[in-house]
């Protein structure tokens, strides 16, 4: 009979792996759940960049269309108006282009390293 109680009962030892082992999958489930968190997070940060961007560009683009008429209006074409505002946003580009490193690519790569590490 005391062969059956001893049997059953877990050593030191195996209680002591018993733990570690919880502790392990603890472990995992608590950086599995940081994961999805940082996932979430920089998705959510993503979605919602993305609809501000959507929301900028079609104030843009009605912006740009009544200058363009307008500037077009005062030189007595509209299509004067459209050429202007044209070379306007070619120079713009070819700026933003020539300088992409330090005003593009820095900030975005920057702004999705601190999502991810905070």
């Amino acid at each position: 009979m005391m062969n059956d109680t001893t049997e059953d009962k877990p050593t030191g030892v195996e209680e002591l792996f018993n733990k570690f082992k919880d502790y392990a999958d603890t472990r995992v489930n608590l950086y599995k759940l940081k994961a999805i968190n940082k996932v979430s997070g920089v998705f959510s940060t993503f979605a919602t960049m993305m609809i501000l961007m959507f929301v900028f560009f079609t104030v843009f683009l009605c912006v740009t269309f009544g200058v363009a008429f307008l500037i077009g209006e005062w030189l007595g074409a509209s299509s004067y108006g459209f050429f202007i505002i044209a070379a306007l946003y070619l120079i713009i580009g070819l700026v933003l282009y020539s300088k992409r490193g330090s005003i593009l690519k820095n900030p975005v790569s920057d702004r999705l390293i601190k999502e991810m590490i905070d």
